[in-house]
């Protein structure tokens, strides 16, 4: 069985049916997955739709978004995590990080939320799901700030891809790093490299959905314009395929490479042994 670290199934594109994208994925083997917010107006939406696709759920606010969020919002997310802290379904503060891509984005607010976000993960022992794109150093010396250390909770970098120095760094503080579509691509030499190298307690699987499709699902924009029906989405249905990717660079078998990325997501997000619990025993059990 696999679990999908990683899927935005509250995504426009899954058209208010990601808890059937999500049932969808089990009958192929995905056990369940986790769903992370991106701002508090979806704070209640991804809680839904944990608890009705048997999912799990991480509660933050993403660098894309602070830009229209009031630093209430932050009082809206330490309150809705204390509420959450007896729900089974909940797993750790997410997503949230630094963009450094994206042109355009006030640096300096997001780093006001990426630190008050970690302070609120230390208060409460909650791992983080971090969004790191061309920002690997500045979260680095965040994490390293706000007491992040190997032997308490930490948490996922999601869709990694840095060196291997900065992914070491998040290592050295216990981090799994998430592997998906983008690994699937020969050309993404550095991603595959790492996936290939880095320690058996590293890798978790992702897919982004409905974001980063694997090669599979990729087609050119002007391809997609003048097909007569869209590029299938990307969903947690392509995890098993984009594993088989993860064994071959790494020699595993599919069996083995189930049970160590679930091991792996155990270990970074704890409380999702509750989940999983549950929905192997709903495997187990046929219905």
């Amino acid at each position: 069985m696999w679990v999908d670290t990683h899927a935005h199934l509250d995504a426009g594109e899954f058209e208010g049916r990601g808890a059937v994208a999500a049932e969808r994925a089990r009958l192929v083997g995905v056990a369940c997955g986790v769903i992370p917010a991106v701002e508090k107006a979806n704070f209640a939406t991804v809680q839904t739709l944990a608890r009705a696709s048997g999912w799990a759920y991480a509660l933050g606010i993403h660098p894309l978004y602070v830009g229209r969020a009031l630093d209430t919002d932050l009082d809206e997310l330490r309150q809705t995590v204390e509420r959450a802290l007896h729900d089974p379904h909940f797993v750790g503060i997410g997503e949230i990080g630094l963009d450094f891509f994206v042109p355009g984005l006030d640096r300096e607010r997001q780093q006001h939320f990426y630190a008050a976000q970690l302070r609120l993960a230390r208060d409460f022992d909650l791992p983080v799901i971090l969004h790191v794109r061309k920002s690997q150093d500045a979260l680095l010396a965040g994490l390293r700030r706000h007491g992040f250390a190997a032997g308490r909770p930490a948490g996922i970098a999601h869709a990694f891809n840095g060196s291997a120095q900065q992914a070491q760094g998040f290592i050295d503080l216990g981090f799994a790093l998430g592997f998906g579509g983008a690994m699937t691509f020969e050309r993404a030499l550095n991603i595959r490299r790492l996936a290939a190298t880095v320690p058996d307690t590293v890798p978790v699987l992702e897919t982004d959905a409905p974001d980063i499709p694997p090669v599979w699902l990729y087609r050119p924009r002007a391809a997609q314009q003048d097909a007569d029906v869209p590029a299938e989405p990307n969903t947690p249905q392509q995890v098993a395929r984009i594993a088989q990717t993860l064994a071959e660079l790494r020699g595993w078998t599919l069996p083995h490479t189930a049970a160590q990325t679930t091991a792996n997501a155990l270990r970074a997000l704890p409380r999702l042994a509750a989940v999983l619990a549950v929905a192997q025993a709903r495997s187990v059990g046929g219905s």
